[in-house]
């Protein structure tokens, strides 16, 4: 069976930690025997605007390349500033789409969406075009955050959700929220992940710590994601004044926020900016990592949490998204977002020996060893892939 995938974010050469989740889904998925071809509309903001402001510049990615196996398309689509906002995308990526489908003879039987808006909304158009059966995945923002911004974006996510042959939502919370705002039912299938690369072992934080050129004398709280305000990264930063001087701050990955973070008091001493990591060393900034912290202002079901599960590491962090979903019982261990207060309190704890961190550890590895495997996981979509095809799906439109 071929399946088109259509999302806003996968990984490539130039940036690789982009969308790790979906390649790591996309991989399981062709072990079965499944056909994927990846669409992952790029935009561009016209020149003008381009020349006006840095931010809108972005790196140059090729259009097509075969990434482990799987072809990957990236069609440039124009790009509006704010256009989730005021001025939805959709028409703008569905062409793209059509065209790159066409232009390459692209053969599929059914499309898999990721996020409600902007993909969803083009998926329901070329679906329509092409008469092809579509399913959606839900990841957090596409519910939590972009509907909020105007009437135009809730209507499209409206729009999207409505439209889908099938929805999946990540995690059992955001399907809730989505039924609240819509009426209608999701599936829930988290996002997997693949527990064999990120199997603990007691190997001696000094050793990764040396090869990764991290302070050896210091408790590290390490960070990975993208270096934007809306992750928390400011606040987890900040919280060095208020942490012990034996602590220091890792925050690893790229973004915008960056260069303010290089200007941070504590930068080179307790606060560290090792940069953008391929995925393969994810694990050894985890080893090498006494907390592990993801003060995130939203999010669906962080890989991220689920990877620094698997290998034991104590997690700080926020209420958000899947993240209840994740911890179970565990739920009140979550803090605020935009408190630099919950930081300090939740490390605090951590270190001071309140909670008994070994049970808590033990028991949040088995669950997730239980429930996010992307290997089990892929079967289940492997399903739902097999009967919306046969347009046998019980389709939660009702």
């Amino acid at each position: 069976m071929k399946i088109l995938w259509i999302t806003s974010v996968y990984p490539s050469k130039e940036q690789p930690g982009n969308g790790v989740f979906h390649e790591t889904q996309v991989q399981a998925l062709k072990k079965l025997g499944l056909s994927i071809t990846v669409i992952c509309p790029t935009p561009q903001n016209h020149a003008v605007i381009r020349t006006l402001k840095k931010t809108y510049k972005r790196k140059s990615l090729p259009f097509f390349e075969v990434r482990n196996g799987v072809e990957v398309y990236r069609p440039i689509y124009t790009a509006l500033p704010g256009q989730l906002r005021w001025a939805q995308p959709d028409k703008r990526i569905a062409k793209a789409v059509l065209e790159t489908i066409q232009d390459k003879q692209i053969q599929f039987d059914m499309i898999h969406a990721h996020f409600a808006m902007p993909s969803g909304g083009a998926a329901h158009i070329v679906s329509r075009e092409l008469e092809k059966p579509w399913l959606l995945t839900l990841h957090g923002s596409d519910v939590h955050v972009y509907p909020s911004f105007s009437r135009s974006a809730n209507r499209a996510f409206q729009r999207s959700v409505h439209a889908a042959d099938e929805v999946v939502a990540i995690g059992r919370n955001l399907a809730e929220a989505a039924q609240k705002k819509t009426g209608r039912k999701s599936i829930v299938l988290p996002i997997g992940i693949n527990l064999s690369e990120f199997n603990y072992e007691e190997i001696p934080k000094e050793k990764v710590r040396k090869e990764l050129q991290l302070p050896s004398d210091k408790k590290l709280i390490t960070f990975i994601g993208r270096l934007v305000k809306e992750k928390g990264v400011y606040e987890l930063a900040d919280s060095l004044n208020r942490l012990p001087d034996d602590m220091a701050v890792v925050l690893v990955g790229d973004g915008p926020a960056r260069d303010d973070l290089k200007k941070h008091e504590h930068y080179g001493k307790r606060l560290f900016l090792p940069g953008q990591i391929s995925n393969d060393k994810v694990k050894d900034f985890l080893q090498a990592s006494d907390i592990f912290a993801l003060p995130s202002y939203s999010e669906g079901m962080p890989t991220v949490v689920i990877e620094a599960i698997s290998m034991k590491v104590p997690v700080v962090c926020t209420a958000v998204g899947g993240v209840p979903d994740l911890f179970g019982e565990y739920s009140h261990l979550l803090i605020q977002p935009k408190s630099v207060d919950s930081i300090v309190e939740r490390v605090m704890d951590y270190t001071s020996g309140k909670y008994d961190l070994s049970a808590i550890k033990g028991n949040l590895f088995k669950s997730v060893q239980d429930n996010f495997h992307v290997g089990r996981n892929a079967v289940i979509l492997e399903e739902r892939y097999r009967k919306l095809a046969l347009g046998q799906s019980h389709l939660t439109k009702h």
